[in-house]
């Protein structure tokens, strides 16, 4: 067998064939329907899960003591308000005429209600008090998941959908994080519809685990051989004393951090698709050679598929189909800076479940002030991209191995550097910038 039938060993026929003759009864009666319910069941388990967690990170908060009545309470709550939005989904067209219009807003509404009765309650300790902040803790993580449920509503193609059909994919059972991987739509397109396809969809799920293997077996190297004491010094070390380490140690770290980003990114994504690939849907991958980018659109669609997905959906095309529709050029500013600026930001506002919680606003700034100008630069960086790109014919990108390199280098060090302010550390962004300075000589 060659390197490339190795690679694409999930297009092998020989290989699709054997696994047919080995799991072929089990394929068949996996039809799309019980692969469905069974994710759905085990939907069930990770709802049970993620209210036992939260209420134990609602008392760990509030200073009180877990209790198993809070925690099946916020569980039915969770349940509840699913089954309530998938109600309003499937009878979307009798919904008021803004809320058909505008269903994230009032989605995200209804967050932030909770959240000022949260901020004004009187209630200090109780059941009470812990229902409302486990409320806040997991509203974030199921929102964008039901945002998308509304706009499988709003295209009209809910009808003849069950709740199961979308219960699965709001509590995955296959992994995730705040991010969701796709909605209904983008899901069901990728179904496997008979026993071949799901046989090679699962070989491809197989392939994703041993990736994702690679990658987490070359982070443990790079920990073990590389950010070692007297090594290379990973970027939070070298926030706090720049000038202790020679500049060139400093690049290096910068770029070398950059590629643990995107491992670590990469395996965790790997997993996920893996799983979702062993249940018949047969999705793009999280991360797909980023590194081997030419541009800095090339490697933001390349890196992290879902999240980028999440923006595009939720922040890009609403600004783009609806504004500056008489200057294309602003056009595309516009709708690059609500997601990657003004969507980005607001994402990781979401994630702040303690601060927000408390009414930690001076918490909430120290937090997101480095990530609000990460997504700046981030924002300035795409849209000089998109547009440089519009402006050349595909002929026209660099050809040749040496101008080829000189693009994915410029590309690893745009978002190295910009990974200054969105690496996760208290650092603030004045010692970020030292630290930017000292790459260059002048700190």
């Amino acid at each position: 067998m060659t390197w490339d039938e190795l690679r694409h060993l999930h297009k092998e026929p020989r290989v699709i064939a054997a696994w047919l003759n080995v799991f072929g009864p089990v394929l068949r009666w996996l039809i799309p329907s019980r692969r469905r319910l069974l994710l759905a069941l085990g939907a069930v388990s990770i709802a049970v899960k993620y209210s036992f967690r939260t209420v134990g990170q609602t008392e760990n908060l509030l200073g009180g003591t877990p209790l198993l009545i809070e925690a099946a309470a916020l569980f039915v709550i969770l349940v509840a308000f699913v089954f309530l939005c998938w109600l309003g989904a499937k009878n979307f067209a009798a919904l008021p005429p803004f809320v058909r219009r505008h269903p994230q807003i009032c989605l995200h509404a209804i967050f932030w209600a909770l959240l000022i009765v949260v901020w004004i309650s009187n209630t200090r300790d109780g059941p009470s008090r812990t229902l409302l902040v486990g409320c806040v803790f997991v509203l974030p993580f199921v929102l964008w998941r039901i945002g998308y449920m509304m706009m499988t509503a709003q295209r009209g193609k809910i009808g003849g959908t069950r709740f199961t059909d979308h219960f699965f994919y709001i509590f995955p059972f296959f992994g995730g994080t705040v991010t969701p991987y796709g909605g209904f739509d983008y899901l069901a397109a990728h179904e496997a519809r008979d026993e071949v396809a799901l046989a090679r969809s699962q070989l491809a799920g197989l392939k994703c685990f041993i990736l994702a293997g690679l990658w987490a077996l070359a982070k443990f190297l790079l920990a073990a051989h590389v950010f070692v004491p007297g090594g290379v010094p990973r970027l939070a070390t070298a926030f706090a004393s720049p000038e202790a380490h020679p500049i060139w140690l400093l690049w290096i770290a910068l770029y070398l951090e950059l590629l643990w980003a995107v491992l670590s990114v990469a395996a965790t994504g790997h997993v996920i698709v893996g799983w979702l690939r062993l249940f018949g849907f047969h999705v793009f991958r999280n991360t797909y050679k980023p590194l081997l980018s030419e541009s800095i659109i090339e490697f933001w669609n390349r890196y992290y598929y879902y999240f980028k997905e999440l923006l595009v959906h939720f922040f890009f095309f609403p600004t783009f189909t609806r504004h500056f529709k008489g200057s294309p050029r602003l056009r595309i500013l516009a709708a690059v800076f609500a997601a990657a600026f003004v969507g980005n930001v607001y994402y990781h506002w979401l994630r702040l479940d303690k601060e927000l919680a408390t009414g930690d606003f001076l918490g909430m700034w120290t937090a997101l002030e480095p990530r609000a100008f990460y997504c700046f630069l981030l924002a300035v960086g795409i849209s000089v991209s998109m547009l440089r790109q519009q402006k050349r014919a595909k002929s026209e990108r660099p050809s040749g191995l040496p101008r080829r390199l000189v693009a994915i280098f410029g590309v690893w060090t745009f978002f190295g550097i910009i990974r200054i302010w969105a690496l996760k550390d208290p650092a603030p962004t004045i010692t970020r910038a030292r630290f930017f300075l000292e790459l260059f000589g002048v700190g």
